[in-house]
């Protein structure tokens, strides 16, 4: 049987990659991934409120060009409208999107979107957290990347998000955390590894070595190595609040995970969620609570995902 051919469609940013990418490696598909960009005043515009239209996209190449795609998997709010153009189109691309499009869900033949989002619909699947393209196999193989810095000892592994609109990431906030992890794990002999993440700022990375310098190590940049290796040497994981997907991801190493939580700047109730769901299902804790080993299902949501996929497709 053929390879399936897909049309990833995100905004770019970490969360959204890793969702739309999990997917389509879960299918086995062969993808192509294209960044949208909307001209200027249509960044600011509602999908429910956009014409679907090719003059609102900046870059329209991938609807004019000659690709067959079996699929499209999109995710984000700028991708809603170059999907359905792709479905209108040619009506035999399957398309996918992941996350709510804030637009009527029959423009699209399925909609995933993760359990704390309480989405409701014929053609809605429901995920447990974000779904990823992190696998075990992955987190494995980039072990020995960092394995020359962490010898010897007890590891915490802290993942650093950054600002947004429901987090502020204050250096008071910050340094509290910080502290949190010093009298936490450091002070019984663990060691940090800190990885920050596209969204964090230097300033947040200037601060960790400042606070963790003889401690353990910062890497300083974006590095997806570091990020899978720090799951792999790692006896916990502390993720900071921001990020459901990143907490998602964490989840693939089977590895207690402690929750950094901050104050939010406006109603936070799908974190709530999410928060709620992934402590009964054993996965985390808040950073402050005893560190102690705990185990948890594993669990690969995109794989699951997938299965359901491929049967709507089938029939």
């Amino acid at each position: 049987m053929a390879k399936l051919k897909a049309l990833l469609l995100t905004e770019g940013y970490h969360g959204m990659i890793s969702q739309v990418e999990g997917l389509a490696k879960a299918l086995k598909a062969e993808f192509q991934h294209k960044i949208v960009r909307l001209n200027l005043m249509w960044n600011y515009i509602p999908p429910k409120l956009t014409p679907i239209s090719k003059i609102i996209l900046k870059d329209n190449n991938y609807i004019n060009n000659d690709d067959t795609f079996d699929l499209v998997i999109s995710c984000g709010r700028k991708s809603v409208v170059p999907s359905i153009i792709l479905k209108k189109k040619n009506d035999k691309i399957f398309t996918i999107h992941i996350q709510d499009p804030k637009v009527s869900f029959k423009n699209f033949d399925l909609i995933v979107a993760p359990e704390h989002d309480n989405l409701k619909g014929e053609n809605v699947i429901t995920s447990k957290g974000a779904i990823h393209y992190i696998t075990k196999a992955e987190i494995e193989k980039a072990k020995p990347y960092l394995v020359e810095k962490t010898k010897n000892g007890k590891l915490v592994s802290l993942i650093l998000g950054g600002p947004n609109k429901y987090y502020s990431f204050s250096n008071e906030e910050l340094t509290q955390i910080f502290g949190e992890i010093k009298s936490n794990f450091i002070s019984q002999g663990y060691k940090a590894i800190v990885i920050p993440s596209m969204r964090t700022p230097k300033r947040i990375i200037d601060l960790a070595i400042k606070e963790f310098i003889p401690n353990g190590f910062v890497i300083n940049d974006v590095d997806k190595q570091a990020y899978l290796a720090s799951f792999a040497l790692a006896n916990s994981i502390v993720v900071t609040c921001d990020s459901t997907s990143m907490i998602s991801e964490a989840a693939i190493s089977g590895k207690p995970i402690f929750v950094a939580h901050m104050k939010p700047k406006r109603n936070n109730y799908r974190f709530q969620r999410f928060f709620q769901l992934f402590r009964e299902m054993g996965i985390i804790r808040n950073l402050g609570e005893k560190v102690e080993k705990w185990t948890y299902n594993h669990f690969n949501e995109a794989e699951r995902i997938a299965s359901l996929v491929h049967s709507k497709l089938n029939n």
